[in-house]
């Protein structure tokens, strides 16, 4: 059964990054401006390196927002999961994802 914010009831949120190449992870950043940004990756490692342009192939949203934190990430079963939890997050008003980012969202 899944929970509020797609996210499945009793599943463990991650605090520190994944191991290359694993899992898809979703995760929400937050900008220098203090905007989020919502996304999926395998390497999510390699992914806020480029959201910070350390490496190439950051999206432009995050490339005038610099220096992003990783403030929340899960690991999703497969693609296609991680694809609509994300799109169940962007979803979400900013209240909400910051409830998600602190652990205040319902897993009922």
């Amino acid at each position: 059964m899944s929970g509020a914010f797609g996210t499945p009831a009793g599943e463990q949120v991650h605090t520190d990054l994944p191991d290359a190449g694993g899992e898809w992870q979703v995760y929400i950043l937050e900008c220098a401006d203090g905007s989020l940004y919502t996304g999926i990756a395998r390497d999510l490692q390699r992914r806020l390196a480029q959201h910070n342009g350390a490496l190439a192939g950051g999206p432009r949203y995050t490339r005038g927002r610099r220096p992003v934190q990783l403030r929340w990430h899960a690991a999703a079963a497969d693609r296609s999961t991680a694809q609509r939890r994300e799109a169940a997050i962007k979803r979400l008003n900013r209240a909400l994802k910051w409830a998600l980012i602190r652990g205040e969202a319902s897993s009922a």
